[in-house]
């Protein structure tokens, strides 16, 4: 009897019959599960500071730090607006202190990191050290524990923050609490982790601090500048990154932070780069000089121009080119980590 029913009324009364046990069909949603290739709603986008920055600036006379706890406006993808994320597993903001001001100690499971884009002076603490920042300075927040920024200083200090919050809201494992204190009390003075484990050495017997995070909470512009500048000056340029170089943790040369990646690159003048694409997602934020990147993906190419402080994202398996008339620094971020350690990392490098 069967037989003589169409097909699809035969699909249609099944799926109806079966909805209210909570079940569907994978057949109608296998291809959108497992694409051919990386899907990603997310696109590409660029942050003019120069358009940012008075936003901010007003939002320093609209709202206090302690007020807010943290001031920070949000770079949204354009096509993730309202989820507070910048890719589907990172966030990202920048973020004003003022003088006089502190934003209050707390803790979260979420993972961070400060790269200061504007101003020096302010300090960031963190499990009972401060360091204070200097435009370029990479600093990390590791998981779980109190930090706390304050501003002694004259000028306003802006950062970019990094944050793993849609991953860890993916997993239900945001957690957060608040210290009994505006500002913790510092216990170890200023460079003491630098001390302790910076010059390729670490103490015979010890415990990783921060667990699988760098024990080096902060890494100075000045030290990666070097680097960059020693690269430069005795290796071979990079047809696709430059001269590009990844922070890591001197405990066991991994990457210095469990969920997010950091790297620092340099484009040296007249550099024009070959394509190159992969799953994680990245945000740069344009430490010094100018450059054009070029993303290229299923809805189409997007070309921007960009200066200091200037900051974009390049989505999962966009192809991008970067290329600098002058030469330029780039600092940026992404979640490689989590895909390495899943084995799910792809890269392709075009010619």
């Amino acid at each position: 009897m069967n037989a003589a029913i169409p097909t699809a009324q035969v699909r249609e009364q099944l799926y109806r019959d079966m909805d209210r046990h909570h079940l569907t069909p994978l057949w109608e949603v296998l291809h959108a599960l497992v694409p051919p290739s990386p899907k990603t709603p997310c696109v590409p986008a660029l942050w003019k500071y120069e358009e940012v920055r008075p936003f901010l600036m007003r939002a320093g006379d609209a709202i206090t730090a302690e007020e807010a706890v943290r001031r920070v406006l949000i770079l949204e993808n354009p096509s993730l607006r309202g989820q507070s994320c910048i890719t589907q597993s990172l966030y990202a903001g920048l973020q004003l202190i003022l003088p006089g001001e502190v934003a209050p100690s707390h803790r979260h499971t979420q993972s961070a990191l400060r790269f200061i884009v504007e101003g020096r002076g302010a300090y960031t603490a963190v499990d009972g050290e401060r360091t204070t920042m200097q435009p370029g300075d990479f600093i990390i927040t590791p998981s779980w524990t109190w930090h706390d920024h304050g501003h002694e200083a004259d000028e306003p200090v802006v950062w970019l923050d990094g944050l793993d919050i849609p991953m860890l809201r993916f997993f239900d494992a945001g957690f957060a609490q608040n210290d009994t204190s505006k500002s913790q009390q510092v216990t170890r003075p200023e460079g003491a982790s630098f001390a302790r484990y910076g010059h390729n050495m670490v103490p015979v017997r010890h415990d990783p601090p921060f667990g699988k995070t760098s024990p080096i909470f902060s890494y100075p512009y000045e030290r990666s500048r070097e680097a960059l500048e020693q690269l430069e000056r005795h290796g071979p340029v990079d047809a696709w990154d430059g001269f590009k170089l990844r922070y890591v943790n001197p405990l066991t040369g991994g990457w210095t932070m469990p969920t997010i990646g950091t790297f620092m690159q340099r484009l040296p003048a007249g550099f024009e780069g070959q394509g190159w694409r992969q799953t994680d997602g990245a945000v740069y934020s344009v430490v010094e000089g100018e450059g054009e990147v070029l993303i290229t993906g299923e809805r189409g190419e997007s070309r921007y121009a960009f200066g200091p402080r200037d900051h974009f994202v390049v989505p999962s398996w966009h192809t991008a080119r970067l290329s600098s008339r002058a030469g330029c620094v780039l600092f940026s971020f992404s979640d490689r980590p989590v895909h390495e350690a899943l084995g799910i990392h792809r890269e392709e490098r075009l010619s």
